[in-house]
């Protein structure tokens, strides 16, 4: 599994209203490629999330604004 980009986030949690921020992790492997988000919660209610993409989507994400954090509204 080789790493292709990561950035962090910054969103507002739409339940609470708070500021937070999340890391997302883009990984290419044999099958294609996977984005591994993690909110930085540190308590033991952190939120991870893996997702497969196909390569357009791949595309997608590495071109869109890192302001959008758009797997995480």
């Amino acid at each position: 599994m080789q790493l292709v980009a990561s950035r962090n986030v910054r969103f507002i949690d739409s339940q609470s209203l708070e500021a937070g921020s999340a890391r997302e992790v883009l990984f290419r492997n044999s099958r294609g490629f996977i984005l591994y988000l993690s909110d930085d919660d540190y308590s033991s209610a952190r939120e991870e999330r893996l997702i497969s993409l196909e390569l357009r989507e791949a595309l997608i994400w590495l071109n869109e604004s890192s302001d959008q954090g758009s797997f995480w509204t």
